[in-house]
């Protein structure tokens, strides 16, 4: 645990200002993520949100000893049910595919496993207890098999995004229906046709809306007031102000979440992400051309709540500034479980998770590093375990990607033709390799290598 002069302070989107964390318990810190909706990869625009949620649970767990970290699984959804239909698959099977797909995506990463994840459809009774609750309070009503959230029936609707209701209502893009009595009033439940997934309710045979989702497994496994409330700023209106306008009306006096965290934006070589314009990424297919890790740099080295923009040069920068770490913990190496993290990196975390800031810190301990520094190396390592990076070996970081039994085979080549006093043919083989960002390092023991 860190020290308790380490002091956190966040940007709260509802209050739209910094400020200092106090758990509600601190026993027991409860965060809550909204998760991805599994019809399709992951592309690295969801990413932002999924590593930014990692690193605030990472530093909460030296803080504070007990963190639960909740992030939930959408698994019904009209985008669901019409990627099935196009994919000639069952529902069942799209999402169980989808949703180990995305779970060794991010592992890929280092993204850390919630505590508990939730998935929409095993959830659908609380659901309907919170629709039940709503309706009996007189902010929800039913209409032609729908039931909606009346939102001029809550006062403060709008403070979340810090927008008026009708600047709220005339900037959406909102359902036109002749049922609802208000324009902007949402869905809590909607009837199903019969292809259509569906459950039995008091309104008829139906699924629910996407916001009541959220609030009722947060609800279920964080209770009716907990601490942080995240995710990606594009759900800050309509998702957030929904959910917590029907969790407060739900539950009358309870806080819902006491602090929401919102990350920015990803750029794709300046522009948002679209396949139309050939720049939209799958996490899978960037760290097929890039170690994984080095896909985590870079989305470390901007703010999260600074636009990022994703080219592939800065992958290249993050993986060359990756190889100058790894070579400082090779040149030397650190203590065995190295665990003490340096003060400069906890107080560039704990304002604001501010990453970029805890990077530079690592800067000077590789430069003590290389200088044969192993408390350096130490805080080095220990930093990069907060961070989730320097997770392999600088041997394996070095041979990652590389084709071992071939190189190996060169290798031997290289050492007959010099044996053999063929030295053009030994020169040949080292140049070879050296096209291919393979070093040879010559000494008493033989030759080992690595990659540049």
């Amino acid at each position: 645990m860190a020290s308790s002069k380490h002091i956190l302070s966040l940007h709260d989107s509802h209050t739209r200002r910094k400020r200092e964390f106090i758990p509600l318990d601190p026993t027991n810190v409860r965060v809550y993520y909204c998760g991805p909706t599994v019809y399709d990869d992951v592309h690295i625009g969801n990413l932002r949100a999924m590593l930014s949620a990692d690193i605030l649970v990472r530093l909460l767990r030296t803080l504070y000893p007990k963190v639960v970290f909740v992030r939930n699984i959408t698994d019904v959804d009209d985008k669901i049910t019409a990627r099935a239909r196009a994919n000639g698959e069952d529902i069942a099977t799209l999402t169980t595919r989808t949703a180990l797909d995305f779970h060794k995506d991010v592992a890929e990463i280092g993204i850390l496993p919630p505590d508990i994840e939730p998935r929409a459809t095993h959830h659908i009774t609380d659901m309907l207890d919170m629709i039940a609750r709503l309706i009996a309070t007189g902010h929800a009503y039913e209409a032609e098999g729908h039931v909606l959230f009346s939102v001029r029936e809550f006062s403060s609707y709008g403070q979340l995004s810090g927008r008026s209701l009708d600047d709220l209502v005339a900037g959406a893009r909102v359902e036109v229906a002749p049922y609802k009595r208000d324009p902007g009033d949402f869905v809590l439940w909607k009837p199903s046709t019969p292809d259509q997934p569906g459950w039995d309710s008091p309104y008829g045979r139906g699924r629910p809306g996407w916001h009541i989702e959220c609030s009722a497994m947060s609800h279920r496994y964080l209770g009716e007031s907990f601490d942080i409330h995240g995710g990606g700023d594009d759900l800050l209106f309509p998702h957030h102000e929904n959910e917590r306008a029907q969790s407060l009306c739900c539950y009358p006096g309870s806080k819902f979440a006491n602090y929401w965290l919102h990350n920015a934006m990803l750029l794709s070589n300046g522009e948002k992400m679209s396949k139309s314009l050939g720049n939209f990424f799958t996490i899978r297919q960037v760290i097929a051309r890039a170690p994984a890790e080095a896909l985590r740099l870079l989305f470390l080295g901007a703010h999260y709540r600074s636009v990022l923009d994703f080219t592939w040069e800065k992958l290249e920068d993050a993986k060359r500034t990756l190889d100058r770490f790894y070579r400082a913990l090779e040149r030397t190496p650190p203590q065995p479980d190295a665990t003490t993290v340096p003060d400069a990196v906890l107080e560039a975390l704990c304002d604001d998770l501010n990453t970029p800031l805890a990077i530079a810190a690592l800067h000077p301990l590789a430069d003590a590093a290389m200088q044969g520094d192993v408390a350096a190396a130490s805080a080095l390592q220990a930093s990069g375990g907060l961070l989730g990076i320097f997770t392999q070996s600088p041997d394996a970081w070095f041979r990652a990607g590389a084709d071992e039994t071939a190189i190996e085979k060169l290798i031997q080549d290289r050492l007959t033709a010099r044996k053999s006093r063929d030295f053009a043919r030994a020169d040949a083989i080292r140049n070879e390799l050296s096209e291919q960002g393979i070093i040879l390092e010559d000494g008493p023991q033989g030759t080992i290598w690595r990659r540049a």
